[in-house]
């Protein structure tokens, strides 16, 4: 780190950003892979509808499970190594995925999978809490899980063009070099503490730790045990909320395809153009969500706990548009309804990933994010198969997308009633934590 306090602001913390992005962006290019290469996969080893199933539910097994050990470990071993490990993990899984000879094979390389990229949203939680100050926290989070939605994106039509010039297996394994290769890069770019990096200066680490409180005090403090975390409503609503916001975002990369084919007669080619477009307008509308509430934080005109509300109500109100899509009387119509729905799920995905690092006990942000994450992923994991019930049962979609829209209703509430004040948890041997910014405000006023 450079000592000169004059020296202008470097800017560090938004390449880590950059990093934190691409993770998450190969993350589900890599886990997107075999939905493309399915039809070869079942085709090469003779694998019937139940047997490509479980195929396909396979990463979610591990994946939901090692949340919370993978953020715990993040929190013990620090999110370079957990992150980069998890990276290079999940990459040599799906280059190795190649190599597999039948249905045991591939089922335990997607396990192996999911073991991998359960690493990645809670150490980038972490990360985050280290990294950025409390009024560029909804801003990095929106960032970096706006990787997600590129790499959904993008993922089919790259997997496919590399599907048409090579075999299901070469291609499995140029997916798994992206990673390695983010691997080499995050080794020589990153430091757990922006303190121990040589490129950030005094300027930029004042700013960072001057929107931290005393979080930064005390690094070696021992983390609570995660049943503790369990007592307290925030953790709760937290974990509610994102359940209900996962089983709608799932929607967008399970079901949607086969509902503009089936239910609004769409070609394939069409199909595959409209149902890009809730994804590709998130990317942008999360970003400039984050963007948007760290600046309404930082004029202090509003409090953190009215700022983290108003854009998560904001964003359900918009994600309540999946179910006037049921009634659309165009496709075209229905692809606009599906948009916004989209888009506000990232709205509130900004608030949702940044609230970790607002909430968590010192050395416990990943932890934390990893008992969110495991119960949203419940919802992920449930929501293709209430929705794919409720059509087998009426024959319509419109039940299931009215469904999806209630419980985003249901979300509103949570988040307005059940999340209580914004702060980090403190247990009774830990001081009060202090956002310094705002404690010298009330002082230049006071005097």
């Amino acid at each position: 780190m450079q000592d000169d306090p004059q020296q202008p602001r470097s800017k560090v913390r938004w390449v880590v950003a950059g990093l934190m992005w691409a993770a998450i962006a190969i993350n589900y290019i890599d886990r997107t892979v075999l939905a493309a290469a399915a039809p070869h996969i079942q085709s090469e080893f003779g694998l019937g509808a139940m047997e490509m199933g479980i195929v396909m539910s396979a990463f979610f097994w591990s994946y939901a499970l090692l949340q919370l050990p993978a953020g715990m470990l993040a929190d013990r071993l620090g999110q370079k190594t957990v992150l980069g490990f998890s990276v290079f993990w999940w990459s040599a899984a799906t280059a190795v995925t190649g190599f597999a000879t039948g249905f045991k094979s591939i089922v335990a390389l997607r396990v192996a999978l999911g073991a991998g990229e359960a690493g990645a949203y809670p150490s980038n939680a972490g990360i985050a809490s280290k990294w950025f100050p409390r009024q560029e926290r909804a801003t990095v989070a929106g960032i970096f899980d706006s990787g997600s939605k590129l790499g959904g994106a993008v993922a089919m039509p790259l997997i496919a063009f590399l599907l048409a010039l090579f075999d299901w297996r070469i291609t499995f394994a140029i997916t798994g070099l992206l990673g390695i290769g983010w691997f080499v890069v995050w080794q020589f770019t990153f430091t757990d503490s922006p303190a121990a990096h040589k490129r950030v200066n005094a300027a930029e680490l004042a700013h960072i730790r001057e929107g931290q409180g005393a979080r930064h005090a005390d690094e070696d403090a021992a983390a609570p045990p995660w049943r503790k975390l369990l007592a307290h409503r925030n953790i709760w609503a937290m974990c509610i909320g994102f359940f209900m916001i996962n089983y709608n975002s799932y929607f967008f990369i399970t079901w949607l395809p086969t509902y503009l084919i089936k239910a609004r007669g769409l070609s394939m080619m069409e199909m595959g153009f409209m149902a890009s477009l809730p994804l590709l307008a998130s990317i942008v509308v999360e970003i400039f969500a984050g963007w948007a509430s760290d600046r309404v934080y930082s004029s202090g005109k509003l409090s953190l706990t009215a700022t983290r509300k108003l854009f998560l109500v904001i964003g359900l109100v918009m994600a309540s548009s999946i179910g006037l899509a049921a009634f659309a009387q165009s496709a075209v119509m229905a692809v606009v309804l599906l948009t916004i729905a989209k888009s506000g799920t990232t709205v509130a995905a900004s608030q949702v990933w940044a609230l970790p690092a607002d909430v968590a006990p010192r050395n416990a942000v990943s932890m934390v994010a990893g008992i969110q994450n495991t119960v949203s992923n419940i919802g992920g994991v449930i929501g293709p198969i209430v929705t794919g019930a409720i059509v087998g049962a009426t024959g319509s979609f419109i039940p299931a997308l009215v469904f999806s829209s209630a419980l985003i209703g249901l979300a509103i509430l949570n988040y307005l009633f059940l999340l209580g004040k914004v702060e980090p948890i403190r247990f009774d041997h830990q001081p009060v934590e202090r956002d310094e910014r705002h404690v010298q405000r009330n002082a230049d006023v006071s005097a």
